[in-house]
C-alpha cells in the first residue's frame, strides 16, 4: 500500500507535477547559503535556474555539520565567515522572491532552528518564501516541535532515507514526509563518488511499493554522466559537493556564477537524455 496522504499543492508538489507530465527528473542543486557571500549566493540561484535547476537546496551554515564531507564543510565554513546566519538567508530569499518562483527548501541542522524557534523559523520561512525544510538530524519521531507549525504554515518538510533504512521504517518515515524523499545513495558523509551504487535501481522500485511521493537521490553524485545515470529511475537528481568544489576553486573570479551555471546546464543536459529510449516513469 502507497503513501498518498502527504500530497502539497505548494512549489515543490506543482514543480514535480509539472515534470512528471514531461517524465522529466529533477535537477536540484544544493549550495550553501554564504558562499562565499549572500549576494553571490542570490546570483548563484538566479544562475542555477535559467540553466535547468527545478528546485534548489539552500544550506545553512553550522559549525558541526556532521553528515557533510570536506568539501561541503569547508563551504559551511566560509558562509559562516560570510555572516550566512538564519535571519540573513531569510532576508535574502525575501529579495529572490521579488524575482524567481524557483521552489527553495531550506537544509539543515537542527541546532540553529531550535535556537531560532521552532514556531517562528516557520512563520518566517514561510513569510520570505521558502518551501521546505530538510533537517538531516531530525528524525520524524523527534520532528513534532517543527512538523506542526510547518505544516500549518505550507511548508514541505522532506526526510532522508539511507541505504541501511529497512523497508518498514521507510514506510514510517514517508507517511510523515511531504514534498519529496531524499535518498541518500551511499551509507557515508557528503561528497564526490567515483561510482553509483549498483543497487540504486532496484532499491528506488523497492521504495515506490511504500510511497508515491517523488524519490530525489543525493550523495556522491558529482558528474553529468552520473547525473544521467540516476535520472534514469530517481524522481530527481541532487548535487552539492561538486558545485561546492567550483565554488571553493572560483570564489575569487569574477567567473564564479557562470562556472557554476555552465555545470548545471551540463548536469541537466546529460539528465534530459537519461530516458530517451524509455525508462521508469517519474512519480506523479
Amino acid at each position: 500500500m502507497t503513501n498518498r496522504s502527504n500530497t502539497h499543492s505548494g512549489r515543490i508538489g506543482e514543480k514535480f507535477r509539472e515534470l512528471a507530465t514531461r517524465r522529466e527528473p529533477a535537477l536540484i542543486p544544493y549550495i550553501v547559503a554564504g558562499d562565499p557571500g549572500l549576494e553571490h549566493t542570490r546570483r548563484l540561484v538566479l544562475e542555477l535556474e535559467a540553466r535547468g535547476a527545478d528546485l534548489i537546496e539552500l544550506g545553512v551554515p553550522f559549525s558541526d555539520p556532521m553528515a557533510d564531507g570536506p568539501a561541503n564543510q569547508r563551504a559551511a565554513a566560509r558562509g559562516l565567515a560570510a555572516g550566512a546566519t538564519l535571519p540573513a538567508i531569510l532576508a535574502m530569499v525575501t529579495e529572490l522572491r521579488r524575482t524567481t518562483q524557483v521552489p527553495l527548501i531550506l537544509f539543515g541542522y537542527f541546532n540553529p532552528i531550535l535556537r531560532y524557534g521552532c514556531d517562528r523559523l516557520c512563520a518566517d520561512a514561510a513569510r520570505a518564501g521558502l518551501d521546505g525544510l530538510l533537517v538531516v538530524d531530525l528524525p520524524p519521531e523527534e520532528a513534532r516541535e517543527l512538523a506542526r507549525p510547518a505544516r500549518a504554515a505550507g511548508l514541505d518538510i522532506i526526510y532522508l532515507l539511507a541505504p541501511t533504512t529497512p523497508l518498514e521504517r521507510s514506510r514510517v518515515i514517508a507517511r510523515s514526509a511531504s514534498g519529496f524523499l531524499y535518498y541518500v545513495s551511499v551509507t557515508g558523509v557528503t561528497g564526490a563518488r567515483a561510482r553509483i551504487a549498483t543497487d540504486l535501481a532496484a532499491r528506488l522500485s523497492e521504495l515506490r511499493t511504500v510511497t508515491d511521493l517523488p524519490i530525489g537521490v543525493g550523495f556522491g553524485i558529482s558528474t553529468p554522466a552520473q547525473a544521467r545515470e540516476v535520472a534514469a529511475f530517481a524522481d530527481a537528481v541532487v548535487v552539492g559537493s561538486a558545485i561546492s568544489q567550483l565554488i571553493e576553486t572560483h570564489a575569487g573570479s569574477d567567473r564564479l556564477v557562470e562556472v557554476v551555471g555552465d555545470f548545471a546546464a551540463a548536469l541537466k543536459a546529460a539528465m534530459r537524455t537519461a530516458r530517451d529510449g524509455g525508462g521508469a516513469a517519474v512519480s506523479a
